[in-house]
């Protein structure tokens, strides 16, 4: 497979699956400021943004309405909702030679309708937008698992998707972890995560904030869970380049990978939330690791070869 089409296929997986991650971010803090008419606005969009990693450097205080411009409808930031979806679409258009037609439809009509969907969404408040953006995700994830031949480029999309889960994942609990005050409850978590459902059949301790973390980092049969997407990775990059060594080589991705996930199977759950904020850094940090990895591995662009005369004419 050419690198370049890899690298598209591998960006088209981060990018939906950031926009809808940060969609439900989004839709759980800004369920908490309408729940709670005490709430401190700035402090919860401050904390907001230290989830998604940016940075503010005003001292004013900071609106809902700036916040829901900047994180989610401001299509020139890439980390934005509709910088996402605008991303997935110009990857999707230099790989249309790879993806389904019922793919590329429904990415393209998903573009195409933001603008209308933001003008609702600043007279009627963000919820349709969100939740727009969110089926949308879902409809483009069924797609690419039921029309995509699951070869190399399947592999390269669904692990782009894996590791922008772990990432964000990883960012949506140390919300929590670091700005109790103003993030929203452990359930509230679940229900950003669409996991209230499958960990209520998992057990009946729903306020146990130990088992909602467990659930969310160790369970290995939840698709949303940490674990279940380090497992998933692993497996795309086996697949992508499969070793007959009996040695293991230096694949610093699945080294990475296989790292993190050993770390998390063999902690003690007991001593899961004092560990929390040391786990979830060291998850963000794999992720980077993992992608300069694969970029290195390949998606390597060569510099171009400058030539000049001789004398410097």
């Amino acid at each position: 497979m050419l690198s370049r089409l890899a690298e598209s296929l591998y960006w088209i997986g981060r990018y939906i699956e950031r926009a809808d991650d940060t969609a439900r971010i989004v839709d759980s803090y800004v369920h908490r400021m309408v729940e709670d008419p005490f709430n401190d606005e700035d402090a919860t969009c401050r904390s907001l943004y230290s989830i998604l990693g940016i940075d503010v450097e005003s001292d004013e205080p900071v609106t809902t309405v700036e916040m829901l411009q900047h994180i989610v409808y401001d299509a020139d930031n890439p980390n934005s909702i509709a910088g996402s979806l605008s991303g997935a679409f110009e990857n999707a258009r230099r790989s249309r030679e790879f993806i389904s037609s019922e793919m590329w439809v429904a990415l393209n009509s998903t573009r195409n309708r933001l603008p209308q969907m933001e003008n609702t969404a600043r007279r009627l408040g963000p919820s349709q937008y969100l939740l727009f953006v969110r089926e949308r995700a879902a409809l483009l994830a069924g797609l690419t698992d039921a029309t995509l031949s699951h070869d190399d480029g399947w592999h390269f999309l669904v692990l782009g998707r894996s590791i922008e889960r772990i990432d964000m994942t990883a960012r949506l609990l140390r919300g929590r972890v670091l700005s109790e005050e103003h993030a929203p409850d452990w359930l509230a978590f679940l229900r950003a995560c669409g996991a209230m459902e499958a960990f209520m059949r998992s057990t009946s301790e729903i306020h146990d904030a130990n088992g909602v973390a467990a659930f969310l980092l160790l369970d290995r049969l939840f698709p949303r869970s940490v674990l279940y997407s380090l497992n998933r990775a692993d497996t795309c990059l086996y697949e992508i380049q499969p070793s007959s060594q009996r040695i293991a080589s230096a694949d610093v991705a699945r080294q990475s990978l296989a790292r993190a996930r050993g770390r998390l199977e063999f902690m003690d759950l007991a001593e899961l939330l004092g560990q929390l904020p040391e786990l979830l850094e060291m998850l963000e940090e794999t992720c980077v690791r993992i992608n300069n990895a694969v970029t290195d591995r390949f998606f390597r662009h060569e510099d171009y070869v400058v030539w000049s005369r001789e004398g410097g004419l």
